[in-house]
């Protein structure tokens, strides 16, 4: 039986937000990191179109000594074309022996220091290379004070009859990342909006499911108690039927054979007499024998006497099968007649149970008030069993104490069944008084 402790459409509508939640942070990561990538190769190829379509033409002799008119004019055009892009924090230009050609720092203008093997590399591949600058060399000292993430992007230029040279861009670097959080707010409505509609969706259909579980529920709770109640008034017919028909006719038989035996045992027939009252005592044993199941079928005395009396019944048939018993029932249960009936049939079961699997030699019944609820506890001192074993003997259709799950659950109480292999078992049931 399920039980709903809350509303499985709400359940169902924050599972799917957090689903929602956990798809549109990873793909906020991943629509960022690839939005950076792509801003890292525009900002490659950025580079590579202003190094070789505006700065290589115009490195001359002059322009690579630092010096004279056609530097001035050089520094103009880098003023005008180039660092006119707003995310371009430096510029450098490099001669392969590590003196800075030109900067639009003036004071790094003329300074030599030593390439890194990154720059070198790159004057050997002829690659453009693009990565996080750490600043942290004597070149950088400027480019520390700005307190910024810098991405530094390298490319070599072959000028006309001079020495290659390397066009150094610094570029600011949260600048680029942004280009990845714009990509990310582009698709983020879309995204959401889709994922939104989704759920939006699927919680009708989730609340049309849930509805027809819970009709489907009840409809099953509302035949099992039909059931149950079909059942007891079948064994009450049953056990009315053998009480007043077969078990009066059988104790009328055994009357008879008694007084037929006195009667022949009076003209001297002793050999006829013997058999006629053996026949008498099996008749007893048979009614008795019969009344025991009576008990079983349908406790007489547990709406008349109370839960005490049938449970004791009930003992006394297990004890005449051999089953050494022990009952003991609370005084102040005052159960109504269905907690009466459904705790009678947990006994009845289990005891059955025990008697049948369990190779055990002695039971206990106990029957207590805890605050406003009513314990019954049976245990018994048999071989036990793994708790695999009880979901097998459910799956090969034992269904037994199943049943009686779902009427305890019914009726707002638990049924426990715990057991080890060699440590007996006890089966706990708990229901409102």
């Amino acid at each position: 039986m399920l039980a709903f402790t809350r509303s499985p459409v709400v359940q169902f509508a924050a599972s799917g937000l957090l689903a929602m939640a956990v798809i549109c942070g990873i793909a906020f990561v991943l629509i960022r990191e690839t939005g950076t990538d792509e801003a890292i190769r525009d900002a490659e190829r950025t580079t590579t179109l202003v190094g070789q379509g505006v700065v290589r033409p115009a490195l001359t002799p002059e322009v690579l000594a630092s010096q004279g008119k056609e530097f001035e004019d050089f520094k103009a055009l880098m003023r005008d074309r180039v660092l006119r892009d707003e995310t371009l924090v430096r510029v450098k230009i490099w001669t392969a022996d590590g003196r800075v050609v030109y900067s639009n720092a003036d004071q790094q203008i003329g300074t030599r220091h030593p390439l890194g093997e990154d720059e070198l590399e790159v004057f050997r591949t002829g690659d453009v290379v693009a990565e996080l600058s750490d600043l942290d060399g004597d070149e950088n000292v400027l480019e520390r004070r700005l307190n910024r993430r810098l991405l530094e992007v390298y490319l070599p230029l072959r000028p006309d009859g001079t020495e290659p040279v390397l066009f150094e861009a610094y570029q600011d670097f949260d600048a680029i990342s942004s280009s990845g959080r714009e990509i990310w707010l582009a698709f983020a409505p879309a995204l959401f909006g889709g994922l939104l509609l989704l759920q939006l969706v699927n919680l009708p259909l989730a609340h049309s499911l849930v509805a027809r579980l819970r009709r489907a529920q009840k409809d099953r709770e509302t035949l099992l108690r039909r059931a149950l109640d079909a059942s007891q008034t079948e064994r009450r017919l049953i056990a009315a039927d053998l009480h007043d028909g077969v078990v009066q006719d059988l104790v009328g038989v055994s009357y008879a054979l008694a007084a037929h035996a006195e009667t022949l045992n009076g003209h001297g027939d002793r050999a006829a007499s013997a058999a006629l009252t053996e026949g008498a005592a099996k008749t007893r044993d048979s009614v008795r024998a019969l009344r025991s199941l009576l008990v079983n079928i349908y406790p007489p005395s547990l709406h008349r006497a109370g839960l005490a009396a049938a449970v004791g019944d009930l003992a006394t048939t297990h004890s005449a099968r051999g089953l050494r018993m022990r009952v003991a029932v609370a005084d102040d249960l005052n159960l109504d007649e269905r907690t009466e009936q459904l705790l009678f049939r947990v006994a009845q079961e289990s005891l059955r149970n025990v008697q049948k699997h369990a190779d055990a030699d002695h039971a206990e019944v106990t029957v207590r008030c805890e605050g406003d609820h009513v314990v019954m506890e049976i245990t018994d001192d048999g071989r036990g069993f793994e708790p695999a074993a009880l979901e097998g003997a459910y799956e090969d259709g034992h269904l037994g104490l199943r049943a009686l799950e779902d009427l305890v659950a019914d009726a707002d109480g638990r049924l426990e069944v715990r057991s080890t292999g060699g440590g007996g078992t006890t089966v706990r049931v708990e229901v409102p008084r």
